[in-house]
C-alpha cells in the first residue's frame, strides 16, 4: 500500500494539537530558568557549573526514572529517599568497615535495593496494603535502619574505585566518538520508522522535516558534549543516567511489560479483563524502583565520599516533583522517561541557580513546592479539558 508524504503545515498542525500544555510549560520553564540565572549570575552558564549541575541532577534523575513507572502504574513511593540513604550506608559498611572489593559492594547494594523493592511491592500487590502506607512506613523504617547500622555516624569512603563512580569523567575523545555513534543511531532510527510507517500505510512526515529533527538533536548532543569537554569531560554519573533512561524507555515502550504498566494505570479493570497479571506487574515495578534507588545510592555515596544519616532526605519529593513537572500524571497511565529527565533538570537548575545567588534555603523550598502545585494543577486542568471534549 502506497502512501504520500503529508503536507508540512497540515501535519505539524495536527502534531501541535496533540501536544500537552505541560510540554510547552516544561520546556519554556527550563529555558526561562537558564536565561534568568544566566543573566543574574555570570557563572551559571559556564562549563564548570553546568558540569556540576548535570552531576547533581544524576541522582534525582535515576530516582525519577523508577518513579515514573510507579506513578504510571497508579501508585506512589515515598520511601526512595530513605532507601537511598540505607543502601548507601550498607555500601559504605561493605567497602570501609568490611573491606570488600568494589564489585562485591556494587552487587550487594543492588541486591539490597531489589529486595527492598520486592518486599514493598509484595505488600502492595499481594496483601493489598495501599502503596502510600507501605512506602510511608518504609520511609521511616529505612531511615531508622540507617541510623542503626551506621551507629548514627558518618562512614567515609576510602576505596579509589568506589570514589570514581561519582567523580570520574569520560575522556574527550571517547565523548566525541559517542556523539558520532548517537547521531548514527538517530539517523538509523528515523529511517527505520519512516520505512515502517510506509510499509503499513501510515502518514509520513516530509523528508526535510525529519532531516531538520536529526540536525537539531545532533547539534544539541554535540553542544552538550563540547560544553562538558570544555571543563573535564562528560561526567560518568550522566553516563549512568543515559544508560538507565535508554533501558527503561525501551522497557516502557517496546515490551509487553511496559504496555501492561500503562494499561494498569489507565484502567485497572480493563487491564484485568484483558488477562494482565496486575499483581506480578505491580510487584515488579516496585522491585525495579528499589533497584534504581540503590544505583542512585552508589552514585550519591561515591560523589560525597561518605555515607551519612541524612543522605537522601527529601529525595522522594524531588523525584515525584521531577516526574510531575515532566508530564507524568498522578492519576496514572501517563508519563515518559524523557519528561522525567527534563523535570529533573528543571529541579536541579532551580537548586543550582538559587544556591549560586545565595538564596536562603526556605525560599528554595517555597519555589519548588509552588512549581509542583502548578504542575499538578496543569495536569488536572488538562484532563478536564480532554473529558469535556
Amino acid at each position: 500500500m502506497e502512501t504520500k508524504d503529508v503536507p508540512v503545515k497540515g501535519r505539524l498542525t495536527r502534531l501541535m494539537g496533540t501536544w500537552d500544555v505541560r510540554a510547552y510549560t516544561m520546556i519554556g520553564a527550563l529555558l526561562f530558568i537558564w536565561l534568568l540565572f544566566g543573566m543574574l549570575d555570570s557563572t551559571f552558564l559556564t562549563s564548570r557549573n553546568l558540569s556540576n549541575l548535570f552531576t547533581q541532577m544524576s541522582v534525582i534523575s535515576i530516582l525519577a526514572i523508577g518513579m515514573v513507572l510507579v506513578i504510571v502504574a497508579g501508585h506512589i513511593d515515598l520511601s526512595v529517599g530513605s532507601v537511598v540513604g540505607f543502601t548507601g550506608g550498607l555500601s559504605a559498611i561493605l567497602s570501609t568497615w568490611l573491606g570488600f572489593p568494589i564489585w562485591v559492594v556494587v552487587l550487594g547494594t543492588l541486591a539490597a535495593g531489589a529486595c527492598i523493592g520486592f518486599v514493598q511491592g509484595w505488600l502492595v500487590a499481594y496483601r493489598a496494603v495501599p502503596a502510600f502506607i507501605v512506602t510511608l512506613g518504609g520511609m521511616m523504617v529505612f531511615r531508622g535502619a540507617l541510623m542503626g547500622v551506621t551507629n548514627s555516624t558518618t562512614i567515609s569512603i576510602s576505596d579509589p574505585a568506589y570514589v570514581l563512580l561519582g567523580d570520574a569523567y569520560f575522556t574527550r575523545g571517547f565523548s566525541l566518538i559517542m556523539v558520532v555513534l548517537v547521531t548514527g543511531a538517530i539517523i538509523w532510527s528515523t529511517m527505520r520508522r519512516r520505512r515502517s510507517r510506509r510499509k503499513y500505510g501510515f502518514e509520513v512526515m516530509p523528508v526535510g522535516v525529519d532531516a531538520l529533527k536529526i540536525i537539531f538533536y545532533s547539534a544539541l548532543i554535540l553542544a552538550f558534549v563540547l560544553t562538558m569537554n570544555n571543563y573535564k569531560g562528560v561526567p560518568l554519573p550522566i553516563g549512568f543516567v543515559i544508560l538507565s533512561a535508554l533501558v527503561f524507555s525501551f522497557i516502557a515502550h517496546k515490551t509487553s511489560f511496559g504496555r501492561h504498566i500503562y494499561a494498569i494505570g489507565g484502567n485497572p479493570e480493563a487491564a484485568a479483563l484483558s488477562g494482565i497479571n496486575i499483581k506480578s506487574r505491580t510487584m515488579m515495578v516496585f522491585l525495579l524502583n528499589g533497584l534504581l534507588a540503590s544505583i542512585a545510592a552508589l552514585l550519591l555515596t561515591s560523589r560525597l565520599t561518605s555515607a551519612t544519616i541524612s543522605a537522601g532526605q527529601m529525595y522522594e519529593l524531588d523525584a515525584i516533583a521531577a516526574c510531575v513537572i515532566g508530564g507524568t500524571s498522578l492519576m496514572g497511565g501517563t508519563g515518559t522517561i524523557l519528561g522525567a529527565l527534563i523535570g529533573s533538570l528543571v529541579m536541579a537548575s532551580l537548586d543550582n541557580g538559587m544556591s549560586l545567588m545565595g538564596v536562603e534555603s526556605f525560599w528554595q523550598y517555597i519555589v519548588k513546592g509552588s512549581i509542583l502545585v502548578l504542575a499538578v494543577w496543569l495536569d488536572i486542568s488538562s484532563r478536564k479539558r480532554k473529558v469535556a471534549k
